[in-house]
């Protein structure tokens, strides 16, 4: 069996400044790649300076035991954070170890094919949204600040822009392409001036304009999402909630945060939307609380950071024991939508796929080998083994990006 022999990680900073890229060695050649998203320096520490201790000379295809190892250690820290994003990116380089090996796609090993195409969404972030941003304001040249919901500026693939400026022509490309639904962010501006105990009236008219724009554009033949980034208290929630109801959203995906899952099923239940929550959680302790309160809608899971592939089809599973459809987060690095994808093939529970057209056409091919395939708003299965998809080996190059390497001695 292949012995892991090390362990190398790279902060693209010039690419996308929170992103870490993992590339894990072993004794018989393979390279299992994997990432995560957010602090990423301390995500290299961790990796270094701690689970490597555990993974450098073990068999890397041991993959349930390295996991529940690393994560019953780290929760002795206290809830997770980077630890578990630590955890996440380090699971979905062995699973891409393990399909190498096998010669066979990680979708495979996960049971075999339930769905060979996933239908995606675009959510509407513009090639900087999440990347160093160039703006003159300070919040903006922030590489980054999570979940802050930017509006961009105009330009090519600017959808985050064009959301709120020109939302019809925007819609109309989105169907055009056969892209299922679009995720927007109309009212966070109000949120960023105001905070998010109160909103106006005139400010929820105001958020509505694009949104009406997209109806009378293309009626329903598109699926609105509309993201809160965990910005309203409960009254401001339920006007925003009040005024929505008139253009039929598909979910509204965390209007408020989540570390009060109570909370969260009384705005479902006053409300009377379908919610979607939240890639904020992390671990199946965390989904299990939101489904036994009836928080929830849709079970958004980001693979990246809720634990990897493996804890992630364990959320699926768990959220279809509750007829709770499962969709997949990315709004990060290429390696967290095939990771998603993998899961999302090998399941009958998992109903979208999230993609950022605009991170797709910019960056991608900066950084893995083989791009995704989307025919007509649906991703494919990938075909080669493990993940289908590789980094550029000169990404991991001391002189490139931020490196750093450990290895048996």
């Amino acid at each position: 069996m292949p012995r892991i022999t090390a362990i190398e990680t790279a902060i693209p900073a010039a690419i996308m400044p929170n992103l870490i890229l993992v590339r894990v060695h072993t004794d018989d050649g393979l390279i299992g790649c994997g990432e995560t998203y957010y602090t990423p320096h301390a995500i290299e520490g961790l990796i270094h300076d701690w689970m490597a201790e555990r993974l450098l000379g073990s068999e890397a295809t041991d993959i349930e035991s390295h996991w529940r190892f690393l994560y019953e250690r780290c929760t002795a820290f206290g809830a997770p954070g980077a630890e578990m994003r630590a955890l996440s990116a380090i699971d979905v380089a062995l699973w891409d170890i393990l399909g190498q090996g096998c010669g066979q796609p990680v979708w495979r090993l996960l049971g075999g094919s339930v769905q060979p195409r996933v239908r995606i969404y675009n959510t509407c972030g513009g090639p900087g949204y999440g990347a160093l941003q160039q703006s003159t304001q300070r919040v903006a040249k922030h590489p980054g600040w999570p979940g802050y919901g930017d509006q961009g500026k105009p330009g090519p693939l600017q959808d985050n822009w064009s959301s709120f400026h020109a939302a019809g022509d925007l819609a109309a490309e989105l169907v055009a392409e056969g892209i299922a639904g679009m995720k927007v962010w109309p009212f966070d501006r109000f949120v960023h001036q105001n905070g998010g105990l109160y909103i106006s009236p005139a400010d929820v008219e105001a958020g509505m304009k694009p949104l009406r724009e997209i109806r009378d554009r293309v009626g329903n033949a598109i699926e609105i999402m509309i993201e809160g980034h965990a910005f309203f208290q409960l009254p401001s929630a339920l006007r925003v909630a009040d005024a929505l109801r008139e253009i039929r959203p598909l979910w509204l995906e965390d209007v408020l945060r989540v570390d009060n899952v109570d909370t969260l099923a009384d705005f479902r239940r006053q409300s009377g939307m379908p919610i979607a929550a939240s890639e904020m959680l992390l671990g199946r302790s965390s989904y299990l609380a939101l489904l036994k309160a009836g928080a929830v809608d849709y079970v958004m899971i980001d693979p990246t950071w809720s634990g990897g592939i493996s804890e992630t089809r364990r959320i699926i599973d768990l959220a279809q024991a509750y007829n709770i459809p499962a969709t997949m987060h990315d709004c990060t690095g290429p390696l967290t939508l095939f990771a998603g994808l993998h899961c999302a093939v090998a399941s009958a529970n998992v109903v979208l796929q999230e993609t950022v057209r605009a991170h797709i056409r910019t960056f991608y091919e900066r950084l893995i080998d083989t791009q995704p395939i989307i025919e007509q708003g649906f991703l494919l299965a990938p075909t080669g083994p493990g993940l289908g998809t590789s980094y550029l080996s000169s990404l991991f190059h001391p002189g490139q990006n931020q490196f750093r390497r450990s290895q048996v001695s």
